[in-house]
């Protein structure tokens, strides 16, 4: 199914030269991903100590475009500087579902505390069915529609519109069932990729 992430090609193609510019000042794949974990927990840390504050919210999708640019730069790094390791592959796992509970579990004090759990934990396991999908002998999955480019979007836009307050609380709610329904749909989405991989 669409997803965001079929746009990453191109946006890797706009960040390959600052890319190079970094690994030529020694800058490692780890250090990207640690960057991007510490900025999203900052601004997670920020949006509920303030109470979720209009500007907190505001400012969201700007650190979830950052941190995507992290997210991708960290990948070339070790694709194409020849920084690949598996405590690398075991981190940058890690650190996406680390990121995604900071930034998105602050939500909590503005609508159904219950809700988003349950939309973070599903989180977790949409990212951990496509990362075991190698252990049945296929590649790793990325299926949509609600990918970890696709949740960010949708807690940008949701972010935004709660903090210039054009979206109430409570239609921010049932958009939350919507992204309920896709989680489950991308699990779906993503085991079905990986038997069928793994079937050829």
């Amino acid at each position: 199914m669409p997803s965001i992430y079929d746009l990453k090609p191109g946006f890797q193609s706009l960040l390959r030269p600052f890319c190079r510019k970094l690994a030529a000042k020694n800058v490692t794949a780890n250090q990207i991903t640690a960057a991007a974990m510490l900025l999203s927990f900052a601004h997670g840390l920020w949006i509920w100590s303030s109470s979720a504050s209009g500007l907190s919210l505001c400012l969201l999708p700007l650190t979830l475009l950052l941190r995507m640019a992290l997210n991708a730069i960290d990948g070339m790094l070790a694709r194409e500087c020849g920084m690949k390791s598996r405590f690398g592959a075991l981190f940058n796992e890690l650190a996406d579902v680390l990121s995604d509970a900071a930034l998105y579990l602050p939500f909590a004090i503005i609508v159904s505390p219950a809700l988003v759990v349950v939309i973070v934990v599903l989180a977790v396991i949409i990212e951990m069915t496509g990362a075991i999908a190698p252990m049945i002998g296929s590649d790793r999955q990325y299926q949509g529609p609600f990918g970890k480019s696709d949740r960010a979007a949708f807690f940008g836009l949701g972010g935004l519109l709660l903090g210039i307050a054009v979206l109430p609380p409570a239609w921010f709610g049932w958009a939350l069932w919507f992204a309920l329904a896709l989680s489950l749909l991308t699990i779906r989405n993503r085991i079905n990729g990986a038997l069928s991989e793994a079937d050829t």
